[in-house]
């Protein structure tokens, strides 16, 4: 098989990562890494064809450490891919609730499940992955320690589920990002479009109002904005943001044109909207 046929993930087998490669592209192998640092590596130096990689959940808030990669790197976002995620704690076969004493998973994951795991009086400690948690869990032989991980993980690594959905959000939703090295752009006009663009503003008065007024005046709706700091500097910040729309659309190229007057800017990536935004973007406010 191919670096074409392959899509990489952070984390271990049963991870949510592995889950969205999964349901994405069924076909490919997908092939694990310990960082989010090597799966841009693999990426970019062919190992890979692609990436799935975790931007943002909606209980727990963006994965920081792809805000300070995706500027950095020469990679594309070709997708992006939303999954419920469901988190389930494990424990050994013969383990019961009584006997536990601490939960292990990723910061996010426990972040997800902090007043589930508050109300049944465990100890959070936090690990590297989801699966890979599962499958210290399974080493450790422990009947006092359980791990916060997928049904798929608990398959891998021969353990029990004790508890079952244990995310304190019903709505708890993870969305990925689809990463290529090629320069693959949806074209304008097959659907709903997503611009991901990062952007530096140049030092002078009112540098990022000036810069977002051409979304404004041309109604483009910007669906995000994040500050990152540039190496450690308190006074140079760039930002992250998508927009709806190509930038083959007369509106969206004004605003771009626009925004080139004061900041310095680049497109990380133009691929079709999840369907999965049409279902949120219906409901009421307060939902």
């Amino acid at each position: 098989m191919t670096g074409r046929q392959k899509i990489a993930y952070q984390g271990e087998p049963g991870a949510n990562s592995h889950i969205a490669c999964r349901d994405v592209y069924p076909d490919f192998e997908a092939v694990p890494f310990r960082t989010f640092e090597e799966c841009f590596t693999a990426l970019e130096d062919g190992t890979v064809g692609l990436a799935m990689i975790p931007v943002e959940n909606s209980t727990a808030g963006r994965v920081a450490d792809i805000h300070h990669l995706l500027p950095n790197s020469a990679v594309h976002i070709i997708g992006e891919y939303f999954l419920p995620v469901r988190h389930q704690l494990l424990g050994l076969p013969q383990a019961t609730m009584d006997d536990l004493k601490t939960v292990h998973s990723h910061p996010q994951a426990l972040a997800q499940c902090r007043n589930a795991i508050r109300g049944l009086g465990l100890t959070a400690v936090p690990a590297a992955d989801t699966a890979g948690s599962a499958r210290e869990v399974a080493e450790w032989g422990d009947v006092t320690k359980a791990a916060v991980a997928s049904r798929l993980a608990a398959e891998e690594y021969g353990l029990r589920v004790l508890h079952a959905d244990l995310e304190d959000e019903e709505h708890n939703t993870t969305r990925f990002l689809i990463l290529s090295n090629e320069r693959l752009r949806a074209a304008s006009g097959v659907g709903p479009i997503v611009t991901t663009l990062v952007f530096k503003v140049r030092n002078m008065p009112a540098a990022l109002y000036k810069a977002l007024g051409g979304f404004a005046t041309n109604g483009v709706n910007m669906t995000k904005l994040e500050s990152c700091m540039i190496s450690g500097e308190f006074v140079a910040t760039q930002f992250l943001a998508d927009v709806e729309g190509s930038p083959e659309d007369p509106a969206v190229e004004r605003a771009f044109a626009e925004l080139a007057f004061f900041a310095d800017y680049r497109i990380l990536g133009v691929y079709r909207a999840s369907r999965y935004r049409e279902r949120y973007s219906q409901l009421p406010q307060g939902s």
